[in-house]
């Protein structure tokens, strides 16, 4: 068996534990402590992320599309497949480390999509991405840490919390779609996107492109097209 080889680490802003790259042979893992956060042979979810929110916006034109997290790309990847040619997408990535991965020991992985003209890459927090704009967005993906249970640092609850969430609603167009990846189900944060406004749907999508193996959690929530009628 190809031992594991540590290529390089990484501090997180906020964070008390640090990255590590690994590989082994063609695979690459990124780690935290005991836990994976990502591996390059599971990338169906991630993927299914960007599939399934392109096809609940791909009727607006000119659609603006955050990712919030750069990861492996996959989901970056899986997004310029299915988007129109007249959309643009904006990767916020926190750690300067990944995206410097992205185009060194990872830039097989990657390929040409950072270089796509559609594409804007922002080394910093997608939150205040978020915080910052009102409709400015058809869909908001988020590909971080480890989803509402996150692992990586304390500040990303604040992505998920019921606030948070607000300011994503906020954030989103008539008709827009935050989608959220998770790596397990949590029923009281599919309560907390309904109570925020949204209307959600939860997907469970295989991690690994075919029929086998584990599956992680996709929730797309909606943007009504109308304000909901008030009171008479």
């Amino acid at each position: 068996m190809n031992p594991w080889i540590k290529l390089d680490t990484s501090s997180i802003p906020g964070g008390k534990e640090e990255l590590r790259l690994m590989r082994r042979s063609t695979e690459f893992s990124i780690m935290l402590g005991h836990n994976e956060l990502m591996n390059s042979r599971l990338s169906g979810s991630e993927e299914a992320l960007a599939t399934l929110s392109c096809e609940r916006i791909r009727e607006h034109r000119n659609a603006h599309i955050l990712i919030g997290g750069l990861g492996m790309g996959f989901t970056l990847r899986a997004a310029l497949g299915v988007a129109a040619p007249d959309a643009s997408i904006t990767v916020a990535e926190l750690v300067p480390a990944v995206i410097a991965w992205a185009r060194g020991p990872m830039a097989e992985l990657h390929g040409t999509s950072l270089d796509d003209p559609r594409v804007t890459l922002h080394q910093g927090d997608v939150g205040q991405l978020i915080r910052s704009g009102r409709s400015a967005y058809d869909a908001i993906l988020l590909d971080i840490d480890n989803g509402p249970s996150g692992l990586t640092r304390a500040s990303n609850d604040t992505l998920y919390d019921a606030v948070g969430l607000g300011l994503a609603h906020a954030a989103l167009k008539p008709g827009g779609v935050l989608a959220i990846w998770s790596a397990a189900p949590d029923p009281h944060f599919t309560k907390l996107l309904h109570k925020t406004g949204f209307a959600v749907e939860e997907l469970r999508v295989r991690a690994k492109t075919g029929r086998s193996g584990a599956r992680h959690v996709i929730w797309l929530a909606s943007v009504e097209t109308a304000p909901r009628p008030g009171p008479p």
